[in-house]
């Protein structure tokens, strides 16, 4: 459970920080967003692997890039 929150902590704090940058562009939160959910969904599946979170975070990510694509 510990676990669980740490990454979701992580993936938040990451998403935050991209989302503070003035230049941040349609596709790169759409990556982002895509990320931090991927990464909840996947350690949700996963009970807490960190494989299962970070396999997650990168399948969302590039969903998530492909659907704010220009």
């Amino acid at each position: 459970m510990v676990r669980t929150l740490m990454s979701l902590a992580g993936t938040a704090v990451l998403a935050l920080s991209l989302g503070a940058c003035g230049t941040t562009t349609k596709q790169t939160a759409g990556t982002a967003g895509g990320a931090v959910l991927g990464g909840a969904a996947g350690s949700a599946v996963t009970n807490g692997s960190t494989l299962g979170t970070l396999g997650g975070a990168a399948v969302g990510g590039v969903i998530g890039n492909q659907v704010t694509k220009p």
